[in-house]
C-alpha cells in the first residue's frame, strides 16, 4: 500500500509541479504496411515545438529521462517494441529553452500515459565511452551543417553541428544495438562527425570504412570500452496504450 501510495505521490508531484507544455498533441498515426519505409522523429526541437514522429513510448521516456537505451528499462514489450506508436507535437511555453524539453516530457507522460515507475539496480554488460589518450577531438558548435564523406559502401553516420555526450551515447546505443553509458565527463555540446561501416554490414572488398571502434578513437577522440556492472533501471509500474484524449 505505501509504495502504491508513493508512485501515485511521485507521479502526481511530476504532473502538478514540473513546467509544462503550452499545447500538446498525441495521435496514434495509421498502422504502418510492412515493407514500405516510414520516418522516426525522437525528440526533434525545432522554433519552440518538441516533435516525436512514430514513436515508441519508450522512445519518448527516454527522452523524458535522458537514457541512452532500451536496455536501461524494464517494461512491457509493447512499450519498447514496434507495435504501438506515437506522434507527438508539443508547444514549449515562450521564453522556454530546450534544456527544458524533457522535464516537460515527463510531466506529458504522467499525464496523457498516466507513467508510474521505480528504479532498481540490475547488473547489465554496457560499452562506457570515455575520453581517448589524446583528449577529445571535437569542435565547438557550429552553425553550419556538417556533411559526410561519400564513396564507401555501407556506411553508418552520426552527425550533428551541435549535440551534447547524452546524444552521442543514444545514437551509438541505437546503433550499436547495445547499452553506452557516458562516462566521459564532458559536458556542453560539440560539433560530431562520425562515419563507420558496421562489422556485419556486406561491403565490396576493399571498400569497407573503419570499425565503430576505431571511428570513436581516430574521430573523435574518445574509446568505447566493455564493461559489466550494476547500472540503474527504470522499472516501468503503470502505463496507457491509449494515450487521454488531447
Amino acid at each position: 500500500m505505501y509504495r502504491t501510495m508513493a508512485l501515485l505521490f511521485a507521479t502526481g508531484f511530476i504532473a502538478a509541479h514540473a513546467q509544462t507544455f503550452d499545447v500538446a498533441s498525441v495521435k496514434i498515426p495509421p498502422p504502418h504496411v510492412i515493407g514500405q519505409p516510414f520516418d522516426i522523429t525522437i525528440g526533434d526541437i525545432r522554433n519552440g515545438a518538441v516533435t516525436f514522429t512514430n514513436a515508441s513510448l519508450g522512445d519518448c521516456i527516454r527522452f523524458a529521462y535522458g537514457l541512452s537505451s532500451n536496455l536501461q528499462l524494464s517494461a512491457p514489450d509493447w512499450i519498447t517494441g514496434s507495435e504501438s506508436r506515437y506522434d507527438i507535437l508539443a508547444k514549449m511555453p515562450p521564453g522556454a529553452t530546450p534544456d527544458r524539453a524533457p522535464e516537460m516530457m515527463q510531466a506529458l507522460l504522467a499525464e496523457r500515459f498516466k507513467l508510474e515507475f521505480h528504479h532498481a539496480q540490475r547488473v547489465l554488460n554496457y560499452y562506457a565511452l570515455v575520453v581517448g589518450k589524446g583528449g577529445p577531438r571535437m569542435p565547438e558548435p557550429t552553425a553550419s551543417p556538417v556533411t559526410a564523406p561519400a564513396g564507401i559502401n555501407g556506411q553508418l553516420h552520426i552527425l550533428s553541428n551541435r549535440m551534447p555526450m547524452s546524444e552521442v551515447v543514444s545514437e551509438l546505443s541505437r546503433y550499436m544495438h547495445a547499452l553506452v553509458a557516458d562516462e566521459t565527463g564532458l559536458s556542453g555540446e560539440f560539433e560530431v562527425k562520425l562515419v563507420w561501416t558496421p562489422d556485419d554490414r556486406p561491403v565490396p572488398e576493399g571498400q569497407r570504412g573503419a570499425s565503430v571502434f576505431t571511428a570513436v578513437q581516430e574521430q573523435l577522440g574518445l574509446k568505447l570500452v566493455s564493461r559489466k556492472g550494476p547500472m540503474e533501471v527504470m522499472v516501468i509500474d503503470r502505463a496507457e496504450k491509449t494515450p487521454t484524449n488531447n
